[in-house]
Protein backbone atom coordinates (compact mmCIF):
# COMPACT_ATOMS: atom_id res chain seq x y z
CA UNK A 1 0.00 0.00 0.00
CA UNK A 2 1.61 3.13 -1.16
CA UNK A 3 1.17 6.67 0.93
CA UNK A 4 -2.00 8.09 -0.61
CA UNK A 5 -3.30 4.59 -0.22
CA UNK A 6 -2.36 4.49 3.33
CA UNK A 7 -3.79 8.34 3.70
CA UNK A 8 -7.32 7.43 1.88
CA UNK A 9 -7.91 4.00 3.88
CA UNK A 10 -7.13 6.35 7.54
CA UNK A 11 -9.26 8.67 6.11
CA UNK A 12 -12.08 6.22 5.70
CA UNK A 13 -11.80 4.85 8.92
CA UNK A 14 -11.59 8.41 10.58
CA UNK A 15 -14.69 9.48 8.73
CA UNK A 16 -16.54 6.55 9.30
CA UNK A 17 -15.68 6.36 13.05
CA UNK A 18 -16.89 10.16 13.29
CA UNK A 19 -20.42 9.16 11.67
CA UNK A 20 -20.66 6.82 14.47
CA UNK A 21 -20.07 9.47 16.96
CA UNK A 22 -21.95 11.58 15.51
CA UNK A 23 -25.07 9.19 15.68
CA UNK A 24 -24.53 8.53 19.20
CA UNK A 25 -24.59 12.30 19.82
CA UNK A 26 -27.41 13.09 17.76
CA UNK A 27 -29.08 9.90 19.17
CA UNK A 28 -31.65 11.68 21.78
CA UNK A 29 -32.72 14.01 18.79
CA UNK A 30 -33.49 11.01 16.13
CA UNK A 31 -34.32 8.26 18.11
CA UNK A 32 -31.58 6.37 16.00
CA UNK A 33 -28.23 4.61 17.97
CA UNK A 34 -26.62 2.78 15.01
CA UNK A 35 -27.14 3.25 11.50
CA UNK A 36 -28.02 0.34 9.09
CA UNK A 37 -24.84 -1.34 8.35
CA UNK A 38 -25.34 -1.37 4.66
CA UNK A 39 -25.50 2.43 4.78
CA UNK A 40 -22.06 2.57 6.52
CA UNK A 41 -20.68 0.14 3.80
CA UNK A 42 -21.46 2.15 0.98
CA UNK A 43 -20.49 5.33 2.77
CA UNK A 44 -16.91 3.87 2.93
CA UNK A 45 -16.91 1.98 -0.89
CA UNK A 46 -17.89 5.39 -2.51
CA UNK A 47 -14.84 7.48 -2.96
CA UNK A 48 -15.59 11.56 -1.66
CA UNK A 49 -12.42 12.46 -2.59
CA UNK A 50 -13.96 12.51 -6.21
CA UNK A 51 -16.64 14.82 -5.30
CA UNK A 52 -14.73 17.43 -4.00
CA UNK A 53 -11.89 20.15 -5.80
CA UNK A 54 -8.53 18.95 -5.82
CA UNK A 55 -7.47 21.36 -3.90
CA UNK A 56 -9.63 19.92 -1.52
CA UNK A 57 -8.73 16.11 -1.63
CA UNK A 58 -6.80 16.48 1.88
CA UNK A 59 -10.41 17.56 3.49
CA UNK A 60 -12.25 14.61 1.59
CA UNK A 61 -12.99 12.63 4.64
CA UNK A 62 -13.52 15.61 7.47
CA UNK A 63 -17.12 15.39 9.27
CA UNK A 64 -18.45 18.66 7.17
CA UNK A 65 -19.35 20.30 4.17
CA UNK A 66 -17.16 21.71 1.63
CA UNK A 67 -17.38 23.96 -1.23
CA UNK A 68 -18.44 22.64 -4.92
CA UNK A 69 -18.47 26.15 -7.00
CA UNK A 70 -21.65 27.71 -8.08
CA UNK A 71 -22.70 28.66 -4.32
CA UNK A 72 -23.14 24.88 -3.22
CA UNK A 73 -21.35 22.43 -0.94
CA UNK A 74 -21.08 18.59 -0.65
CA UNK A 75 -23.09 17.84 2.74
CA UNK A 76 -21.29 16.61 5.66
CA UNK A 77 -20.98 13.09 5.47
CA UNK A 78 -23.14 12.10 8.88
CA UNK A 79 -25.91 14.09 7.35
CA UNK A 80 -25.38 11.87 3.87
CA UNK A 81 -25.25 8.67 6.15
CA UNK A 82 -28.35 9.76 8.26
CA UNK A 83 -30.45 10.63 5.28
CA UNK A 84 -29.67 7.66 3.58
CA UNK A 85 -30.45 5.71 6.35
CA UNK A 86 -33.96 7.48 6.64
CA UNK A 87 -34.88 6.46 3.33
CA UNK A 88 -34.65 2.60 4.44
CA UNK A 89 -33.39 2.11 1.01
CA UNK A 90 -33.56 -1.69 -0.12
CA UNK A 91 -31.75 -3.52 -3.29
CA UNK A 92 -35.08 -2.95 -5.78
CA UNK A 93 -35.94 0.54 -4.74
CA UNK A 94 -36.17 3.39 -7.60
CA UNK A 95 -35.26 6.55 -5.89
CA UNK A 96 -35.28 10.57 -6.66
CA UNK A 97 -32.61 12.46 -5.66
CA UNK A 98 -33.64 16.65 -5.90
CA UNK A 99 -30.46 18.67 -5.77
CA UNK A 100 -27.33 16.54 -7.38
CA UNK A 101 -24.74 19.20 -6.41
CA UNK A 102 -21.36 17.15 -6.27
CA UNK A 103 -22.96 13.57 -6.94
CA UNK A 104 -21.94 12.37 -4.25
CA UNK A 105 -25.72 11.80 -2.36
CA UNK A 106 -26.81 9.98 -5.45
CA UNK A 107 -23.65 7.86 -5.50
CA UNK A 108 -24.17 6.74 -1.59
CA UNK A 109 -27.70 5.63 -2.87
CA UNK A 110 -26.89 4.24 -6.30
CA UNK A 111 -24.45 1.56 -3.70
CA UNK A 112 -27.71 0.36 -1.97
CA UNK A 113 -30.83 0.86 -4.56
CA UNK A 114 -31.45 -0.18 -8.39
CA UNK A 115 -32.17 3.28 -9.83
CA UNK A 116 -31.39 6.81 -8.83
CA UNK A 117 -33.00 9.97 -10.61
CA UNK A 118 -31.37 13.10 -10.07
CA UNK A 119 -32.17 16.82 -10.40
CA UNK A 120 -30.29 19.62 -10.68
CA UNK A 121 -31.03 23.42 -11.66
CA UNK A 122 -27.38 24.12 -12.47
CA UNK A 123 -25.92 22.50 -15.44
CA UNK A 124 -22.19 22.94 -14.62
CA UNK A 125 -23.12 20.70 -11.57
CA UNK A 126 -24.77 18.40 -13.63
CA UNK A 127 -22.03 18.39 -16.29
CA UNK A 128 -19.35 17.63 -13.52
CA UNK A 129 -21.32 15.04 -11.79
CA UNK A 130 -22.30 12.85 -14.59
CA UNK A 131 -18.26 12.67 -14.96
CA UNK A 132 -17.51 11.47 -11.85
CA UNK A 133 -20.39 8.90 -12.38
CA UNK A 134 -19.05 7.66 -15.50
CA UNK A 135 -15.47 7.66 -14.20
CA UNK A 136 -16.76 5.75 -11.40
CA UNK A 137 -18.26 3.10 -13.50
CA UNK A 138 -22.19 3.97 -11.86
CA UNK A 139 -24.18 3.56 -14.57
CA UNK A 140 -27.12 3.56 -12.43
CA UNK A 141 -27.92 7.05 -12.18
CA UNK A 142 -30.09 9.66 -14.53
CA UNK A 143 -29.83 13.28 -13.96
CA UNK A 144 -31.66 16.00 -15.65
CA UNK A 145 -31.71 19.39 -15.32
CA UNK A 146 -34.55 20.95 -13.84
CA UNK A 147 -36.75 22.57 -10.94
CA UNK A 148 -36.63 19.89 -8.02
CA UNK A 149 -40.17 21.40 -6.54
CA UNK A 150 -41.51 19.63 -9.63
CA UNK A 151 -39.74 16.54 -9.34
CA UNK A 152 -39.33 14.48 -11.37
CA UNK A 153 -42.85 12.62 -12.92
CA UNK A 154 -41.76 10.65 -15.53
CA UNK A 155 -40.59 8.01 -13.21
CA UNK A 156 -42.46 8.12 -10.40
CA UNK A 157 -44.05 6.72 -8.49
CA UNK A 158 -40.08 6.31 -6.22
CA UNK A 159 -39.32 4.30 -3.29
CA UNK A 160 -38.00 6.99 -1.42
CA UNK A 161 -37.06 10.98 -2.53
CA UNK A 162 -34.32 13.06 -0.66
CA UNK A 163 -33.82 16.58 -0.96
CA UNK A 164 -30.49 18.17 -0.42
CA UNK A 165 -31.10 21.71 -0.01
CA UNK A 166 -33.18 23.48 2.36
CA UNK A 167 -37.11 23.72 1.21
CA UNK A 168 -39.06 26.79 1.88
CA UNK A 169 -41.86 24.26 2.54
CA UNK A 170 -42.65 20.79 1.61
CA UNK A 171 -43.34 20.72 -2.35
CA UNK A 172 -46.49 19.24 -3.18
CA UNK A 173 -45.43 17.49 -5.89
CA UNK A 174 -42.70 15.66 -3.96
CA UNK A 175 -45.24 13.88 -1.73
CA UNK A 176 -47.82 13.34 -4.68
CA UNK A 177 -44.82 11.42 -6.39
CA UNK A 178 -43.76 9.16 -3.14
CA UNK A 179 -44.89 5.59 -3.96
CA UNK A 180 -47.11 4.18 -0.86
CA UNK A 181 -44.72 3.16 2.37
CA UNK A 182 -41.72 5.57 1.09
CA UNK A 183 -40.43 7.86 2.83
CA UNK A 184 -39.23 12.20 1.82
CA UNK A 185 -36.32 12.77 3.84
CA UNK A 186 -36.36 16.96 2.93
CA UNK A 187 -34.72 20.21 5.11
CA UNK A 188 -37.23 22.64 5.43
CA UNK A 189 -36.91 25.97 6.78
CA UNK A 190 -35.43 29.97 5.96
CA UNK A 191 -32.58 30.18 4.10
CA UNK A 192 -29.49 30.37 6.70
CA UNK A 193 -32.38 30.03 9.42
CA UNK A 194 -33.77 27.22 11.68
CA UNK A 195 -34.41 24.28 9.20
CA UNK A 196 -35.58 21.10 10.48
CA UNK A 197 -34.65 17.37 8.70
CA UNK A 198 -38.38 15.90 8.12
CA UNK A 199 -39.05 12.40 7.49
CA UNK A 200 -42.42 12.22 5.64
CA UNK A 201 -43.83 9.08 4.71
CA UNK A 202 -47.15 8.27 2.82
CA UNK A 203 -48.93 5.06 3.54
CA UNK A 204 -51.11 3.53 1.58
CA UNK A 205 -53.86 5.00 1.48
CA UNK A 206 -52.11 7.71 0.79
CA UNK A 207 -52.13 9.72 4.74
CA UNK A 208 -48.87 11.43 5.51
CA UNK A 209 -47.31 11.10 8.59
CA UNK A 210 -44.29 14.05 9.08
CA UNK A 211 -41.93 13.57 11.74
CA UNK A 212 -38.88 16.01 12.58
CA UNK A 213 -35.54 14.03 13.21
CA UNK A 214 -33.13 16.84 13.25
CA UNK A 215 -31.96 20.68 13.36
CA UNK A 216 -30.27 21.18 10.65
CA UNK A 217 -28.36 23.70 8.03
CA UNK A 218 -28.53 23.42 4.30
CA UNK A 219 -27.92 26.23 1.27
CA UNK A 220 -31.68 27.59 -0.04
CA UNK A 221 -33.39 25.15 -2.80
CA UNK A 222 -34.39 27.42 -5.30
CA UNK A 223 -38.22 27.65 -6.76
CA UNK A 224 -37.81 28.82 -10.61
CA UNK A 225 -41.15 29.17 -11.02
Amino acid sequence: MNHEQEMRAEGIRRMLADIERETQLTAPFTGIAALDPRVMQAMAEVPREAFVPAELHSHAWDNGPLPIGQGQTISQPFIVALMTHLLEPEAEDRMLEVGTGSGYQSAVLSRLVDQVFSVERVPELTAEAVRIFRDLGYDNIETRIGNGFEGWEEHAPYDGIVVTAAASHVPPALVEQLAPGAHLVIPVGPPYGRQELLQITRDAEGHIDTRSVLPVAFVPMIDEE
